[in-house]
C-alpha cells in the first residue's frame, strides 16, 4: 500500500462519520418497446409529465428512450429505492409497452423512423431538439438507442480541507485542491476501469439488425443474434460510438484546466465535413453548429468531472467557475437480470472502488500510459472472459485475473473502512462477490446472459423481451403506496404546467438564443 493511501486511510479512520456523507445518484436510460420487442413509436406518455421539466423522468436521445434520474443521497439504498419507485410509477403508465431490460437496443425500425426526442416550442426545448438532430446527422440514430447506467459519486465536502491541511498546507485553495483530487480519481479510473467491464459488463450479444449491414468481426449465435464468445460489453467496444471528429480529442485528465480547455476548443473549432453540411437545410436547423462538438456533453467518455449548473449555465462554465463537485461514471451496462438494471451490492462495490481511485497515488498519465489504458479497456470489453487474457501494466504483460485479484485486495481496506462507518459488513460482502467472478468467469453477467440465451435457445431480442416482461410483472405486483403514486402524479402535472408556462412567456427569437448560447462558451477564457 502506498504511503499516501496509508496516511489518507488513517485520516479517514480518525474521521469515520465523514464517510457516511458521500453522495450517490443514478441515471438509468431505458427504451420503451412494444409487446413484440420492437421500438415503441408512440410519443413520450403525457402521464409521465414533461420530458423538458420533470426532474426525475425525461428522455435521452429518442422519444422512445426514457431516462430516470434519482436525487443525490447519502445512502445508496435510498437511491436505489427511489429508482425502483420511478420504475414502478412509469410501468403503471405504459399500457401494453415495456421497459427494455438490457443496454443494447431491441429490433429497430429504419434509421429515419427512429423518433428524435421532442421538448416543445420553448427556446431551450428547441435547442435540445436541434442538438439531437445534430447527433443523428453526425453519428446516425441507431447508435443513439444504446442505453446505460450513469453512477454519480462525490466524497464529502468536509474531507477536502482536512486532506489539504494534512498534505499541502498553504498551497492551492480548497476548491483547486478538491478539483485536482477529482481529476486524480479520474486518472486512476482510466487505469482500472477495465475491471468494472469484466465484473459488470452485460452486453456480449446484440440484435443482428443493429449493424445495418456494416462490416464487423462478430460471430453469429443464431440467425438474428451477433456476439463475441468472450465479450463483456459490446456496448463499450468500438461498435458503439465511432467519431472521426472526436478522434483527436483525448483529454488525459492531467489537470482541470487542460481538460476544460480541450473541450472549449472542440466546441469552437470547425470540422470540415460538418461545415460542408451547414447548420440549416431547407430553412430548418439540422445541427447547432459545424464544430467538432456542438456542446461539451457531446464528448463521449467513460467518466466525467461534473458540477451542478445554475439555470442557463453550461457544464464547462460551472467547472471553470467553481471546480469539480462529483464524478459521473458512464461505462456501466444495464444488468438485464435486475429489475432496475443495478443493485445494492454493485453500488457498494463501486463506492469502495471509487474511493481507492480517489485516495491512492495517481501520477500523471503520459501518452504511452494513456494508450495502454485505452487498449486494456478495449481488450476486456471484447474478450475479457478469454482464459489467460493478458493486459499491459507499465508496459509489461500481466494476466487479467492476477491484476484483478491484486486490485480487489487493494480495495479491501476501503471496503472495511466503509463498513466501519456504516456498521455491518455489506461492502466486504460485495467485494467477496466480485472476487468470486474473478475466480470463475461463468459468474459474470456477460457469461450469464449467453448461458441463459443458449439454455432457452433464444435470440437476443427474445431473451431481452422475456426479461422485460418479468421485470414488468415484478413492478405490477408491488405497486407504489397511494401517497408515492400521488407524489409522482403531482410531479408529472406540475412539470407539464411548467413547460406550458415557459412556452407562453418565452421572449426572443430562437436563432438569437442559439447565437447567445454559442457565444457563452467562446467568452470563457481560463
Amino acid at each position: 500500500m502506498s504511503d499516501l493511501l496509508n496516511s489518507r486511510l488513517s485520516l479517514l479512520s480518525a474521521n469515520l462519520p465523514l464517510l457516511k456523507q458521500c453522495l450517490h445518484g443514478i441515471e438509468r436510460e431505458c427504451l420503451r418497446v412494444t409487446d413484440q420487442g420492437r421500438l415503441a413509436q408512440t410519443p413520450h406518455p403525457e402521464a409521465l409529465g414533461s420530458a423538458l421539466t420533470n426532474e426525475q423522468i425525461t428522455t435521452d436521445y429518442s422519444e422512445s428512450l426514457l431516462e430516470f434520474i434519482t436525487p443525490a443521497l447519502a445512502d445508496p439504498a435510498a437511491v436505489l429505492e427511489n429508482l425502483e419507485e420511478v420504475h414502478r410509477f412509469v410501468q403503471s403508465k405504459l399500457g401494453d409497452e415495456y421497459l427494455w431490460s438490457p443496454s443494447m437496443p431491441c429490433a429497430l425500425p429504419a434509421e429515419e423512423d427512429i423518433p428524435i426526442a421532442y421538448y416543445g416550442s420553448s427556446n431551450i426545448g428547441q435547442l435540445k431538439y436541434v442538438y439531437r438532430k445534430g447527433l443523428a446527422l453526425r453519428y446516425g440514430r441507431t447508435m443513439q438507442c444504446i442505453a446505460g447506467i450513469h453512477y454519480n459519486f462525490s466524497l464529502p465536502e468536509a474531507l477536502w480541507p482536512l486532506l489539504r491541511e494534512a498534505e499541502a498546507p498553504g498551497s492551492e485553495c480548497d476548491r483547486d485542491f478538491q478539483s485536482s483530487a477529482y481529476i486524480a480519481l479520474i486518472r486512476n479510473f482510466r487505469r482500472y476501469s477495465w475491471l468494472l467491464m469484466y465484473l459488470f459488463g452485460a452486453s456480449p450479444a446484440l440484435d443482428a439488425g443493429f449493424l445495418r449491414g456494416r462490416p464487423h468481426q462478430l460471430e453469429h449465435l443464431d440467425a438474428d443474434t451477433l456476439y463475441l464468445p468472450y465479450a463483456t460489453s459490446l456496448r463499450m467496444s468500438d461498435l458503439g460510438y465511432q467519431s472521426n471528429a472526436q478522434a483527436g480529442l483525448t483529454p488525459c485528465y492531467n489537470d482541470l484546466a487542460s481538460y476544460t480547455d480541450s473541450l472549449r476548443k472542440a466546441v469552437g473549432t470547425p470540422y470540415p465535413p460538418y461545415v460542408e453540411v451547414g447548420t440549416h437545410k431547407d430553412g430548418e436547423w439540422v445541427q447547432l453548429n459545424t464544430n467538432i462538438l456542438q456542446i461539451e456533453n457531446e464528448y463521449y467518455s467513460n467518466i466525467r468531472p461534473k458540477r451542478v449548473t445554475y439555470t442557463g449555465e453550461r457544464p464547462i462554465q460551472a467547472l471553470i467557475a467553481r471546480g469539480v463537485q462529483y464524478v459521473e461514471v458512464r461505462c456501466l451496462d444495464i444488468n438485464p437480470f435486475l429489475p432496475v438494471g443495478i443493485d445494492l451490492p454493485q453500488a457498494r462495490f463501486l463506492d469502495a472502488f471509487l474511493l481507492l481511485c480517489a485516495l491512492d497515488d495517481s501520477p500523471q498519465l503520459g501518452n504511452g500510459e494513456c494508450g495502454q489504458c485505452t487498449s486494456n479497456f478495449l481488450s476486456v470489453v471484447k474478450e475479457g472472459r478469454r482464459p489467460g487474457l493478458e493486459l499491459q501494466r507499465n508496459g509489461q504483460p500481466i494476466e487479467l485475473k492476477v491484476w484483478a485479484s491484486e486490485l480487489l485486495g487493494r480495495i479491501a481496506p476501503l471496503a472495511a473502512l466503509l463498513d466501519q462507518a456504516h456498521g455491518g459488513d455489506e461492502h466486504a460482502k460485495a467485494l467477496t462477490a466480485q472476487q468470486a467472478k474473478v475466480d470463475d468467469a461463468s459468474l459474470t453477467p456477460s457469461a450469464q446472459v449467453l448461458a441463459r440465451m443458449t439454455e432457452h435457445d433464444e435470440s437476443f431480442v427474445k431473451f431481452s423481451l422475456r426479461q422485460s416482461e418479468l421485470h414488468a410483472e415484478t413492478f405490477r405486483e408491488q405497486p407504489l403506496s397511494p401517497e408515492r403514486q400521488q407524489a409522482f402524479e403531482t410531479l408529472a402535472r406540475e412539470s407539464l404546467a411548467k413547460q406550458a408556462e415557459l412556452e407562453q412567456t418565452e421572449v426572443g427569437d430562437f436563432d438569437l438564443f442559439v447565437g447567445a448560447y454559442q457565444a457563452s462558451i467562446l467568452a470563457i477564457s481560463n
